[in-house]
């Protein structure tokens, strides 16, 4: 059965009502919420930083094994052309054998330095990560003192927080989609989370303007649904009376002398 505007407007308050006292505990919470979730986020950026930082290591150490396995055979290159230096038949061959010695030490210096880097890397990156660590450490002490006040304000308001869920749960069940939608978008786009409001002393509870006398008496009607023309608020009933103009007094013609 459709039900009729005064019912969906009684089914929208109700929900309203619901939700102002799920803010209020929200408020009463304040920013700790928000603090914790930002908190959580920046020790979640420290640990990836972290990440990065042993797998940066992780490659410098893997280069300095390369290195050296790289030394170990430039040397052993060394001694096997020393050895067939010794059994040249010409100047040419002595010369070209020479050449190569020289090529491996070359390689062998060009290892030693790229170890010597990668040492002053690993030192650099190691002072990073201490760093890194620490602040990492003393965020998670904000964090958990930041969780500590948030569970008890938590407890506090836990179980009236629960019951309120229930309830919007069952209250929403009563408002079509489409109205839904409306109030949920409202509620969303107002600084104080009220999407259902009353006319009182003829201007809007949402944003203050004057709502005028004939509108105040169709919201009192209840024939339809009436939204404030300024912050497009739903308008649900009028809690004093209309606001009515001052009739003018007609003018009084002053006599003549005869």
């Amino acid at each position: 059965m459709e039900k009729t505007v005064a019912q969906k407007l009684e089914a929208l308050q109700k929900l309203q009502s619901i939700d102002s006292q799920l803010d209020e505990i929200k408020k009463v919470r304040g920013a700790l919420p928000d603090e914790v979730a930002d908190l959580e986020d920046e020790i979640a950026g420290y640990e990836t930083r972290i990440e990065k930082f042993n797998n940066e290591l992780s490659e410098l150490e893997a280069n300095i094994t390369d290195h050296k396995t790289q030394i170990k055979n430039s040397e052993a290159l060394i001694k096997k052309y020393e050895e067939q230096q010794m059994n040249v038949r010409n100047n040419r061959e002595y010369d070209a054998i020479t050449k190569e010695i020289e090529l491996q030490n070359l390689e062998i210096q060009i290892s030693e330095k790229r170890i010597k880097e990668s040492y002053v890397k690993i030192d650099a990156k190691k002072e990073e990560i201490e760093k890194t660590q620490h602040e990492m450490d003393e965020r998670k002490k904000d964090l958990d003192t930041k969780k500590n006040e948030l569970e008890v304000l938590t407890k506090e308001s836990q179980d009236d927080e629960e019951k309120l869920l229930k309830d919007r749960e069952k209250a929403s069940k009563n408002i079509e989609d489409r109205l839904l939608n409306s109030y949920n978008k409202l509620r969303d786009n107002a600084r104080n989370g009220l999407a259902v409001v009353p006319v009182s002393r003829g201007a809007c509870g949402g944003c203050f303007n004057i709502v005028p006398p004939q509108r105040q008496a169709d919201i009192r009607d209840s024939k339809k649904i009436i939204v404030c023309e300024h912050c497009g608020r739903i308008l649900a009933e009028v809690t004093d009376e209309i606001v009515t103009e001052e009739k003018k007094k007609p003018r009084r013609t002053r006599k003549t002398a005869g």
